[in-house]
């Protein structure tokens, strides 16, 4: 069994919160909290409020199993609350979390480390509506959301610009379109598990990625091995680069017509999802690391490190 020398055993389940993924983080929530009872844990379901901190100095957690998403969870917000109270928590640390949660500075880091990204731009949110900032076809998305919350693909063909909702950022991120399959690889620890293709008869958007039946997902990828151990490689260089820990999981884009030219990295996600439709589970599943396996050892690999 994956780290089965358990050294917790009380467990703070962050869940909930207030970002707009609040619903993705209470069913990723609910499902840990059920898999670490299982792994023989005693758990406690926490929604992260402004009371986080009281309520965290009331229950003495040994670890804290981080399953919020989106900004205050997974930008390195809470992690630093985490940090001040001493608490071992899962996941990445401060600067890895803000890091990769702010698409175009992760998107820096890659470069920098070798690892192809596509061009991208940060724009006012009122120049991309006025006016085509760069040729489609391209995306539209926040800087600093995740679970394909607020994306506007823009296609070729467009008359004109998006017309983005209120409720997006001022500043927007403008990313040129990367046709092709979409893969991901989940990094755990120092070893990248497998590669999974994503498909959907659509674009791959919240409904597709958190609705039963919104995408299939094929374990391992049946891609060429080249692409294959490509992924695997570039998900662990991206972990290092921006200096995760415990689990990650990173999303690419592969135009098979392109080889190996073709693939290039869209994301890091630090908190990956662990719902029923999740990626990460199932890629454990696929090499042998059952779920309870899995949240076990983010518990036994919880630290406090910035």
């Amino acid at each position: 069994m994956v780290g089965s020398s358990k050294t917790a055993s009380k467990v703070a389940v962050l869940l909930g919160g207030p970002s707009s993924e609040r619903e993705v983080s209470l069913a990723t929530g609910g499902a840990c909290a059920a898999a670490l009872r299982e792994a023989g844990y005693e758990v406690v379901e926490v929604d992260a409020g402004r009371d986080l901190a009281a309520r965290l100095t009331e229950i003495a957690p040994d670890v804290v199993f981080n399953a919020l998403h989106g900004p205050y969870g997974e930008d390195g917000t809470v992690q630093g609350l985490l940090e001040w109270m001493g608490l071992p928590y899962t996941h990445s640390g401060v600067l890895a979390s803000a890091l990769a949660m702010d698409k175009q500075r992760s998107k820096e880091i890659f470069k920098a480390a070798g690892l192809p990204v596509m061009q991208s731009i940060l724009a006012p949110k009122a120049d991309v509506m006025a006016a085509h900032v760069m040729a489609p076809p391209y995306v539209v998305k926040p800087n600093n959301e995740g679970s394909s919350v607020g994306v506007y693909l823009v296609h070729e063909a467009a008359n004109g610009p998006p017309p983005l909702s209120a409720d997006m950022p001022d500043v927007v991120m403008v990313e040129t379109f990367a046709p092709g399959r979409e893969l991901t690889t989940t990094v755990m620890g120092d070893r990248a598990l497998t590669v999974t293709d994503i498909l959907t008869d659509g674009w791959y958007d919240y409904d597709a990625k958190y609705k039963e039946g919104g995408s299939r997902h094929v374990v391992p990828a049946d891609i060429p091995q080249e692409i294959f151990d490509a992924c695997l490689d570039m998900a662990k260089r991206a972990h290092d680069a921006l200096g995760c820990r415990g689990v990650s999981r990173t999303d690419f884009r592969w135009d098979e017509a392109r080889g190996m030219d073709g693939l290039i990295i869209l994301e890091v996600n630090t908190q990956p999802g662990m719902t029923g439709t999740s990626l990460s589970p199932e890629q454990g599943q696929a090499v042998g690391i059952s779920f309870p396996e899995l949240c076990a050892w983010m518990v036994e690999d919880a630290s406090c490190q910035r």
